[in-house]
């Protein structure tokens, strides 16, 4: 209830001092002390070897500053009408979504914890197709009521993690977009090691299995950020399709075209990635790479 409560007082804040507290919030943040402060410089140090420490830290600041303004921009979302956060909003390379659609009816979208992330649920509205999205409950339940409350606002089928094989199958069977993040440190069972930002990365072979068993086309889909208040999604081609025949092979080919789309994603705005998630936690076995 508190949080609901300062979540829908921040969103009836005039923009400019919404924004200026977004920031400030970051700010707080960027200067508390504890793990996820060493583990965002930790992550820039390993993507970015060549930036001076104070380079670093300035650019772990920003990112700090951008979920402070994710905040403020999805209590705006929460006290407004879904129209108004959809003005906000401008679409580049749809074409290569409905190139997918039209040749096989149904898209895997890879996306990331990237720019506004939680606003790529209501971008569907701006599209002819229906979109399902793969979430995981947060931690904090009072959150993670809110941000269902977002999800359903935008008219979006949830799919929750645990078990998610066989709604997602379905998802697909009917016609739908399925989006998945796929840019987070994955569980040995669960994932392949493939190189994200020149590193071994834990990485999900969920997307990969489910497009070759599917003959689902992968489609690249972030959003970042432009100035206050103004968000663009950008739509890439269509992955392409791996050249190895051998399951296991394919999968290692596919998943590490969808690490290299994120890569690409997070370089061109590094301060809107979600720096803090200890995404090269797991190790590869001993001797098998950096």
């Amino acid at each position: 209830m508190i949080v609901r409560t300062l979540a829908r007082a921040a969103g009836r804040l005039p923009e400019p001092v919404a924004c200026w507290l977004g920031r400030r919030v970051g700010d707080a943040m960027a200067a508390w002390p504890g793990r996820r402060r060493r583990t965002a410089l930790d992550n820039l140090a390993v993507a970015f070897p060549q930036l001076a420490p104070a380079a670093r830290r300035r650019l772990a600041r920003a990112s700090w500053q951008h979920l402070g303004l994710m905040s403020v921009e999805l209590s705006r979302m929460l006290a407004s009408p879904l129209d108004a956060t959809l003005r906000t909003m401008t679409f580049d390379g749809l074409e290569h979504l409905e190139a997918a659609m039209k040749e096989h009816g149904r898209a895997l979208l890879l996306t990331a914890h990237l720019g506004n992330w939680e606003l790529l649920a209501a971008s569907h509205r701006l599209t002819a197709y229906g979109l399902s999205i793969v979430v995981r409950s947060l931690d904090a339940a009072p959150l993670d009521a809110l941000a269902s409350e977002l999800r359903r606002k935008t008219g979006v089928e949830l799919i929750d993690k645990r078990g998610a094989l066989r709604p997602v199958l379905d998802a697909l069977r009917r016609g739908r977009l399925v989006g998945i993040l796929m840019d987070q440190n994955a569980t040995r069972h669960e994932s392949v090691f493939v190189p994200f930002f020149s590193r071994m990365a834990s990485t999900s072979k969920s997307m990969a299995l489910v497009a070759l068993r599917t003959r689902t086309p992968v489609v690249p889909v972030f959003t970042h950020r432009e100035g206050r208040g103004r968000h663009r999604v950008v739509v890439e081609p269509a992955l392409p399709w791996p050249a190895a025949k051998e399951t296991e092979a394919a999968i290692v080919e596919l998943t590490t075209r969808c690490n290299e789309a994120i890569e690409r994603a997070v370089r061109r705005t590094p301060e809107q990635w979600l720096w803090s998630h200890r995404r090269w936690r797991t190790r590869p076995p001993a001797g098998s790479g950096p």
